[in-house]
């Protein structure tokens, strides 16, 4: 990771207590704000669990209100406990693909062609590393993978693996 990325405040974290606060049937999910979608993820999703019959109808539904109905999600089965092959959503269709994509990423289709990628937080994921590689994935300038924004804030040695941000 370049020394500049690690000088750099994460820009808008989330508050603290966030994904303990929000209401059951609610997505934490943040997008990229800008229409250029220039960054390599247009997003971060965080989920409680890896239930994906209760997490995703939330997420559907926050992206849907944004985005437009959404017709396929993109996930790697062996990141979530049990994955159908379609689940109905506010009395919509909503198709899973058990790409292997990677544990770390959703991709999200609206329409026929338009495709999101979201960054994958694991649901075991501290709030202060949740917070950051949120806040990094949303950046319009983010050329970081999303396998690689992971294990930058998991990483024991990196300074926000911990929450030590400076502000």
């Amino acid at each position: 990771m370049a020394d500049s990325e690690d000088s750099d405040p994460a820009p808008l974290l989330l508050p603290v207590g966030l994904h303990h606060a929000v209401r059951q049937g609610t997505a934490l999910v943040r997008l990229e704000t800008t229409p250029s979608r220039t960054g390599i993820l247009d997003g971060a999703w965080w989920p409680r669990s890896r239930d994906i019959t209760t997490e995703l109808p939330a997420l559907v539904k926050a992206l849907t209100e944004h985005l437009g109905p959404i017709t396929r999600v993109g996930l790697d089965a062996s990141a979530w406990n049990g994955l159908p092959t379609r689940l109905v959503i506010d009395d919509r269709v909503v198709h899973l693909d058990s790409d292997p994509v990677g544990d770390d990423t959703v991709l999200i289709t609206r329409g026929h062609n338009d495709h999101f990628a979201l960054l994958l937080i694991p649901p075991d994921a501290t709030p202060a590393a949740a917070r950051t590689a949120m806040a990094r994935a949303v950046r319009a300038d983010n050329i970081t993978q999303a396998s690689q924004l992971l294990v930058a804030i998991t990483d024991p040695v990196h300074p926000r693996a911990e929450g030590r941000t400076t502000s």
